[in-house]
């Protein structure tokens, strides 16, 4: 008999998700914080309004490809993991919705079926 008791499926590397989602903006907001750069001098930098980059910066708004390659090149923060930050915390908040999960498995029962 295996004294091991037996880990939980979701424990397994790779497989983690945080108790919360993390919007990418909270990660440039945080490196433009620490490297003391306005909020408006680098939305002039990029050529965005100040109000939008303070939205992305606070949550509100999504990164978009355009976006993320605009702090490529302002802050020099690659933008493929930005991207794939906005992509999981898309889901991740999708997941989150009662509604549209109910609809998620109605669907997968009548697929089931086919």
């Amino acid at each position: 008999m295996n004294s091991e008791k037996q880990k939980p499926t979701n424990m397994k590397a790779g497989c983690l998700k945080p108790a919360y989602p993390t919007h990418p903006g909270l990660i440039v907001k945080d490196e433009v914080e620490f490297r003391g750069i306005s909020q408006r001098k680098l939305a002039e930098q990029m050529g965005i309004a100040c109000s939008a980059l303070n939205e992305i910066l606070n949550g509100r708004r999504p990164v978009t490809e355009k976006t993320a390659l605009l702090f490529e090149a302002a802050l020099g923060i690659n933008a493929e993991p930005l991207l794939q930050l906005q992509m999981q915390y898309n889901i991740q908040t999708m997941t989150k919705d009662q509604t549209f999960m109910k609809r998620l498995a109605g669907i997968r029962r009548s697929v089931a079926v086919l």
